[in-house]
């Protein structure tokens, strides 16, 4: 399946341009993560992936959530689609601007954020910098992960959650702490006076993250 995105591309753009791809969260839409993009480095490609499934309200969903069911919390199936369309969107994009040289990244928020646990210790090779916003790693698409540490040592990720957050509560942002120590991955964990979003500290920290 082919996403629809929206994307800023630099002045220059060479085999070696760096690229971040942007997955919003649940009920939201592709102009989201995208406002990011007037702060992050001016070098990069920023694209912003519309999620493919419509929600009941306006807005956008990469799998159905059952909020009164919290043993099938996530439609496993669809989330695995999801994980799925969004590899072979990247694949596509990355090979059409021909960047065999350059870094790669991920930010997601919430929903987003849950599959880019997954996308980033499936396929440590591909990718850098992983930034998830008020989301956690969900168990249930964490199958098939590298445990390779050699292979997962050179990914960063920013990992930030609100302390008031009603929608996924800290203590499962904080299970990403646990896992990425027990997998020897690189990683961040700050939390922030916020609920389900990204204030200005955090969104300070998040542009410091993906300078350096």
């Amino acid at each position: 399946m082919n996403l629809d995105y929206i994307v800023k591309e630099p002045e220059n753009i060479t085999s070696s341009t760096p690229i971040l791809f942007m997955l919003h969260g649940y009920g939201s839409n592709e102009q989201d993560l995208f406002s990011f993009r007037e702060t992050l480095p001016k070098d990069w490609i920023i694209v912003s992936f519309r999620a493919p499934r419509n929600t009941q309200f306006e807005g956008f969903s990469w799998y159905d959530i059952d909020f009164n069911n919290p043993e099938n919390f996530i439609d496993v199936p669809q989330a695995e689609e999801a994980l799925q369309s969004v590899l072979e969107s990247i694949l596509k994009i990355i090979n059409h601007y021909g960047l065999v040289d350059g870094k790669t990244h991920l930010c997601g928020f919430s929903q987003g954020g849950i599959l880019c646990y997954s996308l980033a210790l499936r396929y440590p090779d591909l990718f850098t910098y992983i930034a998830c916003l008020s989301s956690y790693p969900e168990e249930k698409i964490l199958t098939n992960i590298v445990k390779d540490k050699k292979k997962l040592e050179k990914l960063r990720f920013f990992i930030s959650h609100g302390t008031d957050d009603a929608v996924i509560p800290l203590e499962w942002g904080r299970k990403a702490a646990d896992l990425l120590y027990d997998l020897g991955c690189y990683f961040t964990f700050r939390e922030y006076m916020s609920g389900h979003g990204v204030n200005q500290k955090n969104y300070m920290d998040l542009m410091d993250f993906f300078s350096k």
